[in-house]
This record gives C-alpha cells, sequence and structure tokens, in this order.
C-alpha cells in the first residue's frame, strides 16, 4: 500500500481518490498500468487544475490583462524514476477501464549530443496522431534539456489521471504539462521558480505540440489560487496581486458541448490578423522593422506601446488607425508589404485571406473591459454593480463573435442566461478562452444554483447535450507541491 512520506493531502477528496487509485493498479483491467511502477521505488505525486476564463481570454496573446479562476477539477500524475533512460507514459480514463500508453527513449530527443531542436520534434509527433497526446508529456523532457541544459541520466515512467475534461475550453492541456513539468522537477531535483514553470510549459504546447497558445492557462495552473481570481497582465506574465471573489457572488461554467482547441484554424487565424493588424499600425508610425533570421518573423523597435497591442487605447485606435486597416488581407499580399509579424507561433498561409480590422480592435478593447470588470469587483457586489459586471462579460461575448470565434452552442448558453436574468440571479456570461466551441463562464449570486440547474437542464432539451457544469475552485499546483509515496 503506498502511504505518503513527504507532503500534505489537505483533505484534498481527489488526492485522496488517486492515492487509492496508485493502490489498486494490481485489481486495474489496464495491464500496461499494472506493470508501470517498481514497487520498491519511491512515487512523486503532483496536482495541477483546469481553468476558468472569466474575462481576458484571447487579449492574452496582445498583452491584455486577464482574470482566471483555477477550477475544482484536476490532473493528477504519479512519476518514478527508472534507470533505464526513456519514458514510459500511461494515461488513464476517467473510469479507469481505457488507457493510452506511450514510451520513447531519451536518446530520440538527441542528435549528435545536443538536444533535438523543436521543429523536429514536433513533427515526431504530428507523423503519428495516435502519439500526439504524448506531445505534453514527453515535450517536458526536452524544453528542461533545451531551455535549462539538464542532462537526464535516467528516464520516467509517468501514470496520468486526469479529472479536467478535455476539448471543454478549461485548459485541460495546460493542467498535463503543469502536473508533468512539477512531477519532473521534484524527482530529479530541479529548482524552478513557479512564474518559470508556467513559461518552461508554455513553450511545451507552442514548440513541441505546436499549439499557438498564449501563457494564462499554464501560469493559473501553476499560481492560482482556490476561490480567488487570478489577474495576469500577459507582457509578458506580469502576476498582480489576486483578487477576492466577493461571498455574494459565484462564477461557474457550463459546458456547451462543442469541442474546443487552439489549434484550431479559426483560432490561429484570428491571433495572425491580430498581429498582422499590429504590424500595420507600427507601419503607420514608422517603427522600426528588422527582419530576423526566423521566416515571417520581425522585431518592431517599439517605445510608445511596448510591443503589445493591447497598450493602444479604444479611444486611440479609432481615431487614428481603424480605418486604415484592411477588413481583410490576402496572406501573399501582406508578406508582399510587411514581410511578417511580430508573432513567433503561427505562420501566415499566402494563399489564404485574413481578417484583420476586427481581430486587432478585439485585444484592444478587451483590455479595457478586463480593467474595468477588476476595479467593479474590488467593491461591494450591489446590484449595480452586478449588472456592469454581466454587461462586461456580454460585451466580451460579442467581441468574440465579430471575430467569428463563436458557435451555436455558446450562443444558446449565453441567451439563456440572459433570459432569465437578475430576476433569477444571473448577471452575464460570455464564451471562454480560444472560443469556437468549449465552456460558457456564468457570473451569479451564490444562490442562483437552481437556476444555473434549470438552465442547464433547457439546454439539454433544447440540443439533446447534458452539460457538465464547472462549480468550485482549487490551488494552483505551486500551492499544491508535490508528494512523495512509498510502498509500505
Amino acid at each position: 500500500m503506498y502511504q505518503v512520506v513527504q507532503g500534505v493531502v489537505n483533505n484534498l477528496p481527489d488526492t485522496a481518490a488517486f492515492i487509492e487509485t496508485l493502490n489498486k493498479l494490481g485489481e486495474q483491467s489496464v495491464p500496461e498500468a499494472r506493470r508501470l511502477f517498481d514497487e520498491e521505488a519511491e512515487l512523486v505525486v503532483t496536482r495541477a487544475p483546469g481553468r476558468l476564463d472569466v474575462m481576458g481570454g484571447i487579449a492574452d496573446y496582445s498583452g491584455s490583462l486577464v482574470l482566471e479562476l483555477p477550477i475544482r477539477e484536476a490532473t493528477f500524475v504519479a512519476l518514478q524514476r527508472d534507470p533505464v533512460r526513456q519514458i514510459r507514459v500511461v494515461s488513464l480514463s476517467e473510469d479507469h477501464t481505457q488507457e493510452a500508453a506511450f514510451e520513447m527513449a531519451l536518446a530520440d530527443f538527441e542528435s549528435a549530443g545536443n538536444p533535438l531542436d523543436y521543429e523536429t520534434a514536433h513533427a515526431y509527433f504530428r507523423r503519428d496522431p495516435t502519439r500526439h497526446w504524448a506531445a505534453y508529456v514527453a515535450g517536458a523532457f526536452l524544453v528542461l534539456m533545451r531551455e535549462r541544459h539538464i542532462d537526464f541520466q535516467e528516464g520516467a515512467r509517468i501514470l496520468i489521471a486526469s479529472h479536467v475534461p478535455a476539448g471543454k475550453g478549461v485548459s485541460s492541456s495546460a493542467a498535463l504539462e503543469v502536473a508533468v513539468m512539477q512531477a519532473i522537477s521534484a524527482a530529479f531535483r530541479i529548482e524552478i521558480e513557479p512564474r518559470e514553470v508556467a513559461l518552461l510549459c508554455q513553450k511545451v504546447e507552442n514548440l513541441v505540440v505546436g499549439a499557438p497558445c498564449g501563457i494564462m492557462d499554464q501560469m493559473t495552473a501553476v499560481c492560482g489560487e482556490a476561490n480567488r481570481l487570478l489577474p495576469l497582465l500577459c507582457q509578458p506574465a506580469e502576476l498582480r496581486e489576486m483578487i477576492i471573489i466577493p461571498e455574494e457572488i459565484v462564477f461557474w461554467g457550463i459546458d456547451s458541448g462543442v469541442r474546443h482547441s487552439v489549434a484550431g484554424a479559426d483560432y490561429a487565424s484570428v491571433r495572425t490578423g491580430a498581429f498582422m493588424g499590429y504590424r500595420i499600425i507600427a507601419g503607420l508610425v514608422d517603427f522600426v522593422c528588422k527582419e530576423t533570421a526566423t521566416e515571417e518573423v520581425c522585431h518592431i523597435d517599439d517605445p510608445r506601446w511596448g510591443g503589445y497591442l493591447a497598450n493602444i487605447t479604444p479611444s486611440e485606435f479609432e481615431q487614428s488607425f481603424a480605418a486604415q486597416l484592411p477588413e481583410q488581407i490576402n496572406g501573399a499580399e501582406f508578406l508582399s508589404l510587411y514581410k511578417g509579424t511580430t508573432d513567433p507561433v503561427t505562420r501566415i498561409e499566402p494563399g489564404r485571406n485574413y481578417a484583420v480590422r476586427v481581430p486587432t480592435a478585439h485585444p484592444i478593447c478587451e483590455h479595457q473591459r478586463v480593467r474595468t470588470y477588476a476595479e467593479l469587483l474590488a467593491g461591494a457586489a450591489s446590484e449595480q454593480r452586478l449588472k456592469l459586471l454581466g454587461e462586461l462579460m456580454y460585451q466580451s461575448h460579442e467581441s468574440y463573435s465579430a471575430c467569428g470565434l463563436n458557435s451555436e452552442g455558446p450562443d444558446l448558453l449565453v441567451k439563456l442566461v440572459r433570459a432569465a436574468g437578475p430576476g433569477q440571479g444571473l448577471y452575464g456570461a460570455k464564451i471562454t478562452g480560444g472560443g469556437s466551441g468549449g465552456t460558457v463562464a456564468v457570473l451569479g449570486q451564490r444562490t442562483a444554483g437552481p437556476a444555473i440547474a434549470r438552465l442547464a437542464e433547457k439546454y439539454e432539451r433544447e440540443t439533446g447535450h447534458q452539460p457538465y457544469v464547472f462549480a468550485g475552485s482549487s490551488h494552483g499546483s505551486a500551492a499544491f507541491g508535490y508528494l512523495k509515496l512509498k510502498d509500505m
């Protein structure tokens, strides 16, 4: 029986349940899991939650302030060092009846004695769709090899059990990356500050997985605090003082049933359009664009806005730039005129047309909405403040829609919240994260739980999908730390 010999469980029911899972591996119908661990060696256990994007969302890549809530659902990782230089991973399904398994030699991450480059690693995981998920796990080793110059002389056996639903826009990917990175650093005694853990995990997702996400997901999974909104100024990752959620209000997440992915074409094209807009604006005010060795990526010498689109005020944008931005532009035409953008994680397709004006306006206006939202939360939760908070969420949702990042399910949920309204204790709702599906964040009075249940029932009647409701919060991985377990 595994017992905790270092660390504190802190009465978390999911942690106790995961330890119980470890103790029952021999009884599972999952052969790879049964054979995974050496009973004589200790295990390191880590935990990282998903997140509910309350405000900010896709504006993170443009330097906006974002407000994030770590959710109750979390991903667990148990890691054991292996004398053999290989990575063996088993991921359990929610009911532990299915599995995904992956194995590779650490030598496969090396070339001529040096760590493999990111593009080659990305291509390796992309070639076989059945192993693409493993990039989120094994990629942490490569990032540590490249960024921290870690020479792994031993491998690792890793078991994953996630309760963060995938494809629902609550950042299951960041929870996985963070839990794995924390487990590796604990097991191999690598000292990494929480903020750097998040930044390293973002590199896993951007460069090994190939998904162009911002930093807010990983930062929340690491640094989030239960029942607090994490305010992050994404320039590039400046944590502000945690925002205490007034006792009178609650944030819920309602799953639309429409699968979400930040690797999707819609998210990537909107992101690219925003960076195109910033590059065009930079040319209008004679900032210097320096071409770099990386194709289609340029550096802008920007003393006025610090390199971040979100630092342009809405009034300045409307007065000086909006009319001069094209509604859309062809990729080849843009590259001919401007060479590239400052975004290193997306590529412009010459044969594709990109919307520019609306994606550029979104982060500029969203940054102001989020700042206002944070200020309103600092006061008493009066009826008038709740209505203003709700209105900002509705505005954010409409702005997503203007960018083309809405979809039928989330739109219906927002409509149902608006129809219920303050009379039922519900004040606002918006699509979250990368949009195009996923989860809707809802603001309501603490007493509005029954109204949320009725809304979920009505959504099921109209769509046939029974939505998962996210309620509750938990600490990020930094506060959890890690547990050491031994078979006693």
